[in-house]
């Protein structure tokens, strides 16, 4: 054990709505931006402090869907 803490599987990025990452990544899946992922989870829609994360997981995403 190293003492550090384990890191969550599956990452809450917006703690306002706790939207996780696997949700996003499902609603990219399906085609969404973020405008409408925020739409359909509540992310982005509190205090805006997951706006560069959930950005950045969005454009990650997309351009691995698009290559592949």
């Amino acid at each position: 054990m190293t003492g550090k803490p384990a890191l969550p599987k599956d990452p809450v990025l917006c703690q306002c709505s706790g939207t996780t990452q696997s949700y996003i990544a499902a609603l990219v899946k399906q085609g969404l931006d973020v405008d409408a992922i925020s739409q359909r989870s509540g992310a982005l829609t509190g205090c805006g402090g997951c706006e560069w994360d959930i950005a950045e997981l969005v454009k990650a995403l997309s351009t691995a869907k698009n290559s592949a």
